[in-house]
């Protein structure tokens, strides 16, 4: 039961994107088609996953054991710069399309503070190892959701005819802000359902 209430809070209540506005740069930038943001939500989560399966035990095992818990956001940073380039050289083997059209926002992905907030947060948490990688899937799952119903809403948006003012990137976020409400009445639903 735990282990669902961390997946259901991590994907609609605290999720990374419309909820505690991380990785807004994928967001906005890759969520015009649907099989990018597909793609790209599919690649964050797998960094997402191997970054806490890696920096869950360096935390533990070394930072803490050795008082060295000021270096966490440096290591963590170059874990995670490490898992992206390895990402990256596998999708440019043995998947070339998704690879280009990801572009410039794969090697961005090191960059993303989303992926450094889940790491970061599952230690702070005081998540053990299982409950550390439950809720990075769920992190994950909830960045897949959002760059998806995001990329259902800007198609949506290349039909509209907003005034001229709001063309491009005003009306992209004011699209994002409302997307984002759209998950607020999830949290009493998690709150009735496994009590908090």
């Amino acid at each position: 039961m735990r282990f669902l209430m961390i997946i259901m809070t991590s994907v609609l209540v605290n999720n990374y994107v419309l909820s505690r506005f991380l990785g807004i740069c994928p967001f906005l930038g890759v969520s015009k088609k649907l099989n990018q943001a597909t793609g790209m939500g599919v690649a964050v989560t797998f960094v997402m996953l191997l970054a806490t399966s890696v920096t869950w035990p360096i935390q533990r095992f070394l930072l803490d054991r050795f008082n060295l818990g000021y270096l966490q956001t440096i290591v963590f940073i170059l874990v995670i710069a490490a898992l992206v380039q390895f990402v990256e050289i596998v999708l440019k083997k043995y998947l070339p399309a998704l690879h280009a059209s990801l572009g410039i926002y794969l090697p961005l992905i090191t960059t993303n503070c989303a992926v450094l907030g889940v790491t970061i947060n599952n230690i702070r948490d005081g998540y053990n190892f299982a409950e550390a990688m439950v809720s990075s899937l769920g992190c994950g799952v909830g960045f897949l959701f959002a760059m998806v119903l995001f990329s259902g809403v800007r198609s949506r948006l290349e039909d509209a005819d907003p005034p001229k003012a709001f063309r491009g990137l005003p009306i992209t976020l004011i699209a994002a802000a409302i997307t984002s409400l759209s998950l607020f009445g999830f949290s009493g639903v998690a709150t009735g359902l496994f009590g908090g």
